[in-house]
């Protein structure tokens, strides 16, 4: 049986998704002011690692804190 905190996360889930969505949108703004004639797909798959890599940055310090 899936535990309270699996539970919630699942209710979450859309908002997450919606919020990284937001994120993505966020960067393209930067990307379009600052880069013209841009390509998009290539811009989203740069911003779309970028948000994976600073998801997974704070890791380890999140789930294995010192003391």
């Amino acid at each position: 049986m899936p535990k309270l905190e699996q539970f919630e996360i699942e209710a979450r889930r859309g908002e997450i998704v919606r919020d990284v969505r937001h994120l993505v949108e966020k960067y393209r703004a930067v990307f379009d002011w600052d880069v013209p004639d841009i390509d998009q797909a290539a811009a989203d798959r740069l911003i779309l690692t970028a948000v994976a890599t600073a998801v997974h940055a704070p890791k380890d310090e999140l789930l294995n804190p010192a003391g």
